[in-house]
């Protein structure tokens, strides 16, 4: 006997994993400069030098301090030091013991969303969405309750969240910038949520939490910081990771931030505490705890995102592709050239262009594209897109 929901989930992998190990097969049979792969947001920048630096540092370390656990939300200096950078950042009055570092922000979804509901709750996501979520939701035994973006802009649309609200509500989440639209909400329209939560909250009795999963917080190309969430709605849930800020995707290095101003802060923090510890996400990478305490202040590389959303949305523009023009981030969310969306991207495979079909992300009629690929990838697939465009023309 088997959990059949597990073997559910494991028979029908995710969809964009399942185009990236396609685009792999594709790569190893005709050679990976004729595959134009946008399935994965896999960072090409290279990590900061500081990185690289640190890790041969700590290399020197005895085996116990370099690879030995820490306590089970993470290091106190480690935890010390991103609540310094918290403060300075954004203020707050954040200490060591309102963060629980985790293994990136994947791990640290899922613990909020276990320290916060019981099954049978409900948690509002806004569409498109990384697919993700609605499994961490379901696996909890939660509802995945979806509210669609404002189609004029892909914004929070608040009044249709309010309509959404029941007794039942515990949190929403918000994702900004965000994944697969690359919108940044602006604090005008979070500060239009907060006001909708907070009436929501007093009607319930209880507080409706956001939880913001902020792992592109610097990829932003708007020319103003991202809105720090819990300075417009106190009951926020930070959810972060380095995966692509620093270009670490692969050592999942993350935390949940509960501040001082969250309602009951310390029944949370200890909730969240044990959602970790039931959940099996203890003491994070030592090594990479360690590496982020040393370079906390590593400078994130933009430049390169910068260009290739350029050189993208230039050329699909001039071969009459729509699409919505990226904030943040480092995807682009074009419009497929009929209804269907998986119809759509499997005509682009014959191309060789892995796209990855909306309907994962809760919407159809559109396609995500990753550009953070090397340039060339993006130079080079324009003769794909021109060719695809034709065959619908």
């Amino acid at each position: 006997m088997i959990n059949e929901k597990m073997y559910a989930l494991g028979a029908a992998p995710s969809a964009i994993r399942q185009l990236f190990a396609y685009g792999l097969g594709r790569k190893a049979e005709i050679g990976a400069d004729k595959v134009f792969d946008f399935s994965l947001g896999n960072p090409s920048v290279p990590a900061p030098p500081q990185i690289a630096e640190a890790i041969r540092e700590l290399s020197e370390l005895p085996a116990d301090k370099l690879h030995g656990y820490t306590p089970s939300q993470g290091s106190a200096s480690t935890r010390a030091i991103i609540a310094d950078d918290l403060n300075e950042r954004f203020g707050g009055g954040y200490s060591a013991d309102d963060l629980y570092l985790t293994m990136g922000a994947a791990a640290s979804l899922d613990i909020c969303i276990n320290a916060l509901t019981v099954p049978g709750d409900e948690v509002i996501v806004i569409a498109p969405y990384f697919p993700e979520y609605r499994m961490w939701i379901e696996a909890a035994g939660v509802r995945c309750v979806q509210v669609n973006a404002r189609e004029s802009d892909f914004q929070i649309d608040a009044p249709a969240v309010a309509a959404a609200i029941t007794e039942r509500t515990r949190a929403v989440i918000v994702n900004s910038p965000n994944n697969p639209v690359g919108t940044v909400f602006s604090r005008e329209n979070l500060a239009e949520l907060a006001e909708v939560l907070s009436a929501a909250s007093e009607a319930n009795g209880e507080p409706i939490y956001i939880i913001s999963d902020e792992p592109y917080r610097e990829l932003n190309y708007t020319g103003e910081p991202t809105p720090w969430v819990p300075s417009i709605y106190p009951n926020t849930l930070v959810c972060y990771s380095w995966s692509k800020s620093l270009s670490l995707p692969g050592e999942r290095i993350g935390y949940v931030l509960v501040g001082p101003d969250v309602t009951d802060s310390r029944r949370v923090y200890l909730a969240v505490c044990g959602a970790g510890r039931a959940l099996g996400y203890i003491c994070a990478p030592t090594l990479f705890q360690a590496v982020i305490e040393r370079c906390i202040k590593a400078p994130v590389d933009v430049e390169a995102y910068v260009a290739n959303r350029k050189t993208l949305t230039d050329g699909l523009a001039e071969l009459g592709y729509e699409f919505i023009e990226p904030q943040g981030a480092f995807y682009l969310w074009v419009k497929a050239l009929e209804p269907d969306a998986q119809a759509f991207a499997d005509r682009a495979k014959a191309h060789e262009l892995l796209l990855v079909p909306s309907d994962s992300f809760g919407v159809g009629g559109w396609v995500r594209i990753g550009y953070c690929v090397a340039h060339d990838v993006i130079v080079n697939s324009m003769p794909a897109f021109k060719a695809l465009m034709e065959e619908y023309r």
